[in-house]
């Protein structure tokens, strides 16, 4: 094997036939540069022994014809604002995004592509945000691309908005097109279909996406398993549809002037999203296994490698060869770039100075710096023992917010009303015709409608977050934030800055019953790496947990929120500490004991069931127990605190401890310890009014102090393995006691 650059440029032994692509302008080196993308892939695959060849191999006239002739990127500043987006929706044939990186100058080496899905690369096996320098999105799991893209089609028409909504269309600055390549996989993912449906109803001009039709994945002919009329399907959500069709004349003919007629049709039409569905065979033009399911997925094999070589005019004997003709030639992007950053700049300068105070908002965006002074709109709540639900108070720090913050913006899947996600007068994100007599709104307005459809919601957020100047959030049942889970994943993997807004979070939420009432919920978003689950106590905690969100730039965050009423705890005297301590994740809400003698047991809660510890503490304080009372909103942000707070506020000397917590009491152990005691619910729920519901499942303030009692008498003890505390046994059909 040999791996160099070649100053031949001549392809005399190729004989398969030649693209069409006079009106695209492209000459024998083009050509050269698509072959070399085809066997680059071929012998990154088969150096690292697996990987995905064939749509790399398939998809080279389209790749090149993009970064060569149709975006508008700068490879010497892949953060440019005024570039055009790219999203390889199938993440698996990441090569296809790995080799323009390195042919058009982002910064990738050969010896990048030689190293690919090997440990420390920066081409690992799937496209990676923030790791390799080009790539706009973390892609893989099918569908998320795609999905994610409505969102940045979305967040650059709201950005329009805000920065230049006065300007003809295709004439501001600000305006870019997105495009996505996307696989028959990710046609199949229900994702698709929702982000989609949503894109087609929202009118996303600025939305370009190539469907990769070759009728294969991993099980090899998706006949089996997919038949349906894409094109069809798209149309039917109000889409713009073509069809390029590469197998039409009998022969495989990699016809590029008709795929760039699409292209411009596309651009084109900017009052719906287009979709490109281009018939490709996969692997072409490996001999054997091009059209087959051993072309998608795992290496083609070291003869067919060098069957494929022949075939294109590649010396079989030499491996990932690529000519000084066609490296100058593909590095031509980068002048093509400098030239439209030089142009783009000029628009953009005259635009500053037209618009002094929205090149300030800008400025301050980018910087990802909130405004001075933004914290005084914050809303304070009176102490009030009938209280207020959380969602309520949220929504009252929302609408707060919206004067200060206009880079806030969301709202939910079917259920504003019950997540109290809108911002009080502001107008809906939606076409001027599909405004409704109860939600008025333009395309530059700011409250969001998802419709139901939760999955594209979480991808859509990413996609707003990854444009990177707006803040967006998005709301619905916490019990439904199963249907948001992949992508809550890829927030936390990308480091994106959305915010959840999770309503009804318990069996608090009464009548609707165990379908609706989370109970593993807490433990399994817990368990995401990167994520910031945060249950406030009471409305003044969510104030101060919503602070602290906006304030951090590098995580998502949950907050979960009540539907049932919850005390607003007074917090004027020295009865419980001030809510601002909630930004450290716990913290002691209130102790009984006498100044400077620790407690002799700890109760440790969150949301909802604070109020119910601070009872369960008035309990243990008439037996003549010292009680230290801790609200815990976030597990996340405690765990990040210095070792000397956490031990401050849990004292390792202090092993009396209870959690409580109307949830399956997973991951609780490590808080309480092994004399601890867990006040859980480690069943589903039931149809009943919630104050019931908290009595029959014995999460009760007298449930928690005999608990209590029991870990005192266990912490008197040697140090043992503690056991778990369940407040009802489930019964056999494993919805808990029912009254």
């Amino acid at each position: 094997m040999t791996t160099e650059q070649s100053g031949n440029t001549t392809s005399p032994g190729r004989s398969v036939t030649m693209p069409v692509a006079a009106d695209a302008g492209w000459d024998q080196v083009d050509v050269r540069a698509v072959d070399t993308v085809r066997v680059l892939a071929a012998d990154a695959v088969q150096k690292v022994g697996n990987g995905h060849p064939g749509t790399a191999m398939s998809l080279a006239p389209l790749a090149h014809l993009l970064f060569q002739n149709v975006m508008r990127h700068d490879p010497a500043d892949d953060r440019w604002l005024g570039r055009d987006r790219f999203v390889l929706s199938c993440g698996h044939s990441s090569l296809t995004l790995y080799l323009q990186l390195y042919l058009t100058g982002y910064g990738l080496e050969l010896s990048d592509l030689e190293a690919y899905r090997t440990w420390g690369s920066a081409t690992p096996g799937h496209p990676e945000h923030r790791h390799t320098r080009g790539v706009e999105i973390t892609t893989g799991p099918l569908g998320q691309g795609l999905a994610s893209a409505v969102g940045m089609a979305m967040a650059a028409r709201r950005e329009r908005g805000l920065l230049d909504p006065d300007a003809e269309p295709g004439s501001s600055p600000f305006d870019h097109h997105v495009y996505v390549i996307a696989s028959d996989g990710d046609m199949m993912e229900g994702v698709t279909s929702e982000a989609a449906s949503l894109a087609g109803h929202q009118e996303l001009g600025n939305l370009v996406v190539f469907y990769d039709s070759n009728h294969i994945s991993i099980e090899d002919d998706t006949d089996v398993a997919f038949s349906e009329d894409v094109p069809a399907r798209f149309a039917a959500y109000g889409w713009h549809v073509q069809t390029v069709d590469w197998t039409s004349t009998g022969e495989y003919v990699e016809d590029v002037d008709a795929l760039l007629a699409a292209v411009r049709a596309a651009r084109d039409e900017d009052g719906r999203p287009s979709l490109i569905m281009l018939r490709t065979l996969i692997g072409w033009p490996a001999p054997t296994k091009q059209n087959t399911g051993k072309a998608h997925g795992s290496a083609l094999g070291a003869d067919e490698v060098a069957a494929t070589k022949r075939l294109l005019g590649f010396d079989p004997e030499r491996d990932f060869v690529v000519e000084d003709a066609v490296l100058a030639r593909t590095r031509q992007a980068a002048d093509r770039g400098h030239r439209a950053h030089a142009e783009w700049d000029e628009a953009y300068a005259a635009w500053r100075a037209a618009h002094p105070e929205r090149a300030e908002l800008l400025d301050r965006l980018l910087a990802q710096r909130l405004p001075d002074g933004w914290t005084d709109a914050l809303p304070e709540f009176p102490a009030d023992p009938k209280g207020m639900a959380t969602r309520a108070a949220s929504g009252a720090v929302l609408s707060a917010l919206a004067p200060v913050l206009p880079e806030l913006w969301g709202g939910s899947a079917d259920l504003a009303g019950s997540n109290n996600t809108t911002m009080d007068g502001e107008p809906s994100f939606v076409p001027a015709d599909r405004q409704t007599k109860d939600w008025k709104g333009g395309p530059y307005g700011r409250t969001l409608h998802f419709g139901i459809r939760e999955h594209a919601m979480g991808a859509i957020l990413n996609g707003i977050a990854l444009q990177s100047l707006t803040r967006p959030y998005g709301g619905t049942f916490l019990t439904f934030s199963d249907y948001m889970r992949p992508a809550v994943r890829l927030a936390a993997l990308m480091e994106l800055p959305t915010t959840y807004i999770w309503t009804h979070d318990s069996i608090g939420l009464g009548e609707d019953g165990p379908t609706h009432q989370p109970v593993e919920h807490l433990a399994a978003l817990r368990a995401i790496p990167g994520l910031d689950v945060v249950r406030p106590a009471d409305a003044n905690e969510t104030t101060a947990c919503w602070r602290t969100v906006l304030e951090h730039h590098d995580r998502p965050a949950a907050l979960i929120l009540t539907r049932q009423n919850v005390p607003v705890l007074d917090r004027t005297g020295d009865a419980c500490a001030p809510a601002r301590d909630a930004a450290r994740g716990g913290y002691v809400l209130a102790d009984t004991g006498e100044d400077g003698s620790g407690p002799d047991v700890i109760l440790v809660a969150t949301g909802s069931e604070v109020h119910i510890a601070l009872e369960a503490s008035g309990l243990l304080a008439a037996d003549g127990l010292a009680v230290r009372v801790v609200s815990m909103p976030c597990r996340e942000w405690f765990a990040a605190q210095p070792p000397a707070y956490q031990d401050e506020v849990l004292p390792p000397s202090v092993r009396a401890r209870v959690s409580v917590e109307a949830a399956v009491g997973q991951g609780w152990r490590d808080v309480v310890g092994d004399a601890g005691r867990i006040v859980s619910l480690e069943h589903y729920g039931a149809s009943a009014d919630y104050q019931r519901l908290y009595t029959e499942f014995g999460l009760t303030p007298e449930a928690v102090a005999a608990a209590a009692h029991d870990s005192i008498r266990d912490a008197d003890r040697a140090p043992r393995p503690g056991g778990h505390h369940q407040t009802s046994a489930p019964t056999e059909g494993g919805t808990g006691d029912r009254p």
